[in-house]
């Protein structure tokens, strides 16, 4: 079995089929959101990541799949350390702060502990890259969202356009008519 599948398998096991999402289950979208990643030439750590990117919960959308006090050596053990410490920053961000001054100060701020990470290169450019993904899928499958979502998106993603792959870029320039 590969390890997509693996953990595949393991988000049904935790119930994300159970859960609803923008556009079905979470378990859908969190598919669709390692689909298009993949579609965008993502790296298989992104595209891990991509597929796992809720499963602690998300300042947008609380709901988790593992405790991430507790759990993270279970998520790890299935998708390497490099795609769970994406994930884990991924949840733990707080989206406030973090978004509005990222491009400036590349800094995370962690919801779960108060603290702070200056994130550089790769590790900045998938954490973009899966926060624009996954904005994108919550964008084209929760209609009510849009007037909303949409403009944020239209102010917020030429801001990380020098963070963001050039294919993602593309993608959301594409969708956002930017």
């Amino acid at each position: 079995m590969s390890t997509f599948q693996d953990l595949s398998s393991l988000l049904l096991v935790r119930g994300a089929d159970e859960i609803e999402h923008a556009g079905g289950s979470l378990y859908v979208h969190l598919h669709r959101v390692a689909k298009r990643l993949t579609s965008l030439g993502a790296s298989e750590t992104l595209v891990l990541a991509g597929l796992a990117h809720a499963a602690y919960g998300t300042d947008g959308f609380p709901t988790h799949l593992f405790d991430w006090q507790a759990e993270r050596s279970v998520l790890e053990s299935v998708i390497g350390p490099e795609a769970e410490l994406l994930v884990y920053r991924y949840g733990a961000c707080e989206r406030e702060t973090t978004w509005r001054d990222l491009a400036e100060h590349r800094t995370v701020t962690d919801r779960f502990t108060g603290t702070s990470e200056e994130l550089g290169g790769d590790e900045l450019r998938e954490f973009i890259d899966l926060t624009i993904v996954n904005e994108l899928d919550v964008l084209d499958h929760a209609p009510a969202l849009e007037p909303k979502l949409k403009p944020f998106l239209q102010e917020q993603i030429p801001r990380w356009q020098s963070l963001a792959s050039p294919a993602v870029l593309a993608d959301a320039q594409r969708i956002l008519q930017l």
